[in-house]
């Protein structure tokens, strides 16, 4: 058997000098037809809303007010949609906090993936948060414009590209000398800039840092999902300029995940770190650490979308507003109890 194996060895190596090596892999047998490849799990399939943003029996639900509608200066001939969350323990002989956001027609939005109200409702209850107003401000439109829907948020079809995008003051102006006015007509709000906060997702994050920088002595707070500290318009500057300003008396929690878009357009598919919205989130967060801000920030996995920060955005309050006062007397009941709806005409 030892010696027929080898005869069949020499044979084939003769054959091969014979006939000499071959130059190129001979042709390769038909290859069969491509199947469909599996999709990718979906990055944002595990985030889930929760019970602090669902409806719960037995907690008092909140009164949402409008659409109200502001005319604005800062941005002549557009105007503002807005509502208002009243708590039902609300009392307006007693100034409340008041938390402002932006796109606010995807934060009110019941069917969607924050819902605010019922995360309000459920903490407020709770005394986790503070009794606190709620806005839901939509970007600017012209009267022939479109309102923003959950959608379309308007970045075709409204002011909110110039409004949300560009580091100025103008949508300060909105917020403080605009909006702030017509509220204080209808409520009674506290004047203490920490207890106000404002935030938003992707351009209405950059909106709410940009408010709170520009107005500091006004809002404190700054809740932003998926940040568009980018190359829009400029955005990706912050992280130098907080390096070179003077640290200013800020609260900030922003969420961002890997797969946020990443710097590689349709139309462009070389990559570009300006606008890469997790590496300039992380940059941002490390320029406010080096300064010293009161910062927190959750990394996650999840796309552009509001995935991650609505499942986590009940924690994303709690720890905005984290000291609000409390009564530690023991023997105090009321503090002990869940947070009564206020008397009606009270």
């Amino acid at each position: 058997m030892r010696t027929q194996i080898c005869t069949v060895l020499f044979a084939l190596v003769i054959g091969m000098f014979a006939t000499g090596f071959p130059q190129t892999p001979p042709a390769a047998a038909p290859a069969a037809t491509a199947q469909p490849q599996p999709p990718l799990p979906n990055p944002d399939s595990h985030y889930q809303l929760g019970p602090d943003s669902l409806p719960r029996e037995g907690v008092a639900t909140g009164e949402l007010r409008g659409p109200f509608t502001l005319p604005s200066d800062a941005y002549p001939g557009t105007q503002h949609t807005y509502w208002v969350y009243v708590p039902a323990q609300y009392d307006p002989k007693v100034p409340a906090s008041l938390m402002v956001f932006n796109d606010g027609q995807a934060f009110k939005n019941m069917d969607g993936d924050l819902r605010v109200p019922n995360v309000l409702d459920n903490l407020i209850d709770r005394r986790e948060l503070p009794v606190m107003l709620a806005v839901f401000i939509n970007p600017g439109r012209r009267s022939d414009q479109p309102e923003a829907t959950p959608q379309e948020w308007g970045d075709r079809t409204t002011n909110r590209p110039t409004e949300y995008n560009t580091l100025d003051d103008k949508y300060a102006r909105v917020i403080g000398d605009e909006l702030m006015p017509a509220l204080n007509r209808e409520f009674n709000i506290s004047r203490d800039p920490e207890r106000r906060g404002i935030g938003g997702a992707s351009s209405g994050s950059i909106a709410a840092f940009t408010v709170a920088w520009e107005r500091p002595n006004e809002f404190r707070k700054v809740l932003s999902l998926v940040g568009s500290f980018v190359n829009l318009r400029g955005g990706d500057a912050y992280a130098a300029i907080v390096r070179k300003s003077e640290k200013k008396p800020l609260r900030i929690y922003l969420q961002d995940g890997r797969n946020d878009n990443r710097g590689v357009r349709p139309d462009n598919p070389a990559y570009d770190e300006r606008r890469d919205w997790f590496l300039q989130n992380v940059r941002l967060v490390q320029a406010l650490s080096e300064k010293g801000y009161d910062l927190n920030y959750s990394w996650g996995i999840g796309r552009h979308s509001q995935k991650h920060g609505g499942a986590i955005l009940p924690d994303m309050m709690r720890w905005l507003w984290r000291d609000h006062p409390v009564v530690t007397d023991p023997n105090d009941a009321v503090e002990r109890s869940f947070n009564v709806p206020a008397k009606k005409g009270g």
